[in-house]
């Protein structure tokens, strides 16, 4: 292999069951297209899980694995140690606890070894204590329970982060983007366009590009006044605001909220707003351990009583009841 033929990078994909299979994908299919168009092989990769046995992911489609953790640790000195090792997370990661898994990836850091994340596997990153006072990203709907979970993270609803040598990305085709940002760093904009054209894909979004539909499509709401509204709203969970201080930052009468929320939503803005705290709940309910009068306040609410009676009346099922079957299906 000539100088200009030289290994950039020796990845080691650490495979958590339950993982996403699209995320996995997306990030391994850009580096085999660059070794394709270099003629050489730019990139390896290996697959690791804990026990070195196949590993199923979130579709039930099993991935057999070529090395086990103890195998990797004793590659942590020699010629075949990687030189990144990205944690392919997944569904329930938030039930994942793994001393050993987290100690490796604490030993691989240590070492000078950039970690990685895909989809939920930030949660891993941050149970393993490597991700204080870092940006990093997640999946949008396991954001409130990871920000609860982690308040030292600094995690944002972006596509991916890189902060110094953590790469962390909100799964999906965002493990596309990351990959590609990293090659483009390794080579030059023409290998990157080249993957692109490969892959039928016709940019590099941005690290801040949205990870959700924008609320005009996500809704099929066209009003940019009642859009307004709902962005002030989910953007104060935990601290409602009142319609008065609504119709005081968008320059409505309380009246004229009330008349667009009727058309535009089908219910009022006092409801609607309730819905989405009620949603957000749910979602801390299912990701993480914090006590129900904890969660009640973290979506704010006064009381854990008022809570539940609101959560029972749209979900038909107390908060304790949700938790304890979430639990009950984890364990199945």
């Amino acid at each position: 292999m000539s100088a200009k033929q030289t290994l950039k990078r020796s990845i080691v994909f650490f495979l958590v069951p339950e993982f996403t299979m699209i995320a996995f994908a997306t990030a391994i299919e850009p580096l085999r297209s660059a070794n394709r168009m270099l003629g050489y092989e730019a990139y390896k990769w290996r697959l690791a899980s804990l026990d070195g046995k196949p590993v199923q992911g979130s579709n039930n489609i099993e991935i057999k694995a070529d090395t086990s953790l103890e195998d990797e640790r004793k590659k942590m000195a020699g010629p075949d140690r990687p030189s990144m090792v990205i944690v392919c997370g997944g569904t329930n990661v938030e039930a994942y606890q793994n001393k050993s898994a987290f100690a490796w990836l604490r030993e691989e850091y240590n070492r000078g070894v950039s970690i990685g994340g895909l989809c939920t596997g930030a949660y891993i990153l941050a149970s393993a204590g490597l991700l204080a006072n870092k940006r990093c990203a997640i999946h949008w709907e396991n954001l409130p329970g990871f920000a609860e979970a982690f308040p030292k993270a600094n995690v944002f609803a972006d596509l991916y982060e890189i902060d110094q040598n953590i790469y962390t990305c909100a799964g999906g085709t965002a493990a596309l983007d990351m990959m590609l940002k990293l090659i483009g760093e390794d080579f030059d904009e023409s290998l990157v366009n080249r993957i692109c054209e490969q892959v039928l894909t016709d940019r590099v979004r941005s690290p801040t590009d949205r990870q959700r539909l924008p609320l005009r499509a996500r809704l099929g709401v066209q009003n940019s006044k009642v859009l307004s509204i709902i962005e002030l709203m989910e953007a104060n969970l935990s601290e409602p605001l009142s319609l008065i201080e609504i119709a005081d930052d968008v320059d409505l009468s309380r009246r004229q909220i009330e008349r667009l929320f009727r058309q535009e939503m089908g219910r009022s803005p006092a409801r609607y707003y309730l819905e989405i705290r009620l949603d957000r709940a749910r979602h801390l309910l299912i990701q993480s351990s914090l006590p129900v009068v904890e969660v009640a306040v973290a979506c704010g609410f006064v009381s854990a009583s008022h809570f539940s009676k609101c959560y029972r009346e749209l979900y038909a099922r107390s908060p304790q009841q949700e938790r304890a079957d979430r639990k009950q299906l984890l364990a199945a």
